[in-house]
């Protein structure tokens, strides 16, 4: 089912396939290879889906990774946060404030 996920480019997930898999599976797995479109050639298709050149990983580092998901969860929370403020008869936003006051004076 990936596979032909990948090969049809369906919902357009080919490149987080091929990415996922990355260049090691590539060469060590032929179901990469059976995702990759005729149309694109083989160097092209290593080229972009390649370990760098420069021996760096391909993604960012783990402080960066680390950070962009607190990020993530804490907005998703006070997003959810003033979605009941608004939407339910919890005050849940006054509550935090209030005990927010009593912990910091």
């Amino acid at each position: 089912m990936v596979d032909f996920v990948g090969w049809s480019n369906l919902f357009g997930l080919r490149n987080a396939i091929a990415r996922e898999r990355g260049i090691a599976a590539y060469r060590a797995w032929v179901p990469l290879e059976r995702i990759r479109p005729v149309s694109i050639p083989q160097e092209k298709w290593e080229e972009t889906f390649a370990w760098p050149a420069n021996n760096e990983p391909p993604y960012p580092p783990l402080t960066q990774r680390i950070l962009r998901e607190v990020i993530i969860y804490v907005a998703v929370v006070l997003g959810a946060a003033v979605l009941l403020q608004l939407f339910s008869p919890f005050p849940i936003l006054t509550w935090l404030g209030e005990l927010m006051k009593k912990l910091v004076g």
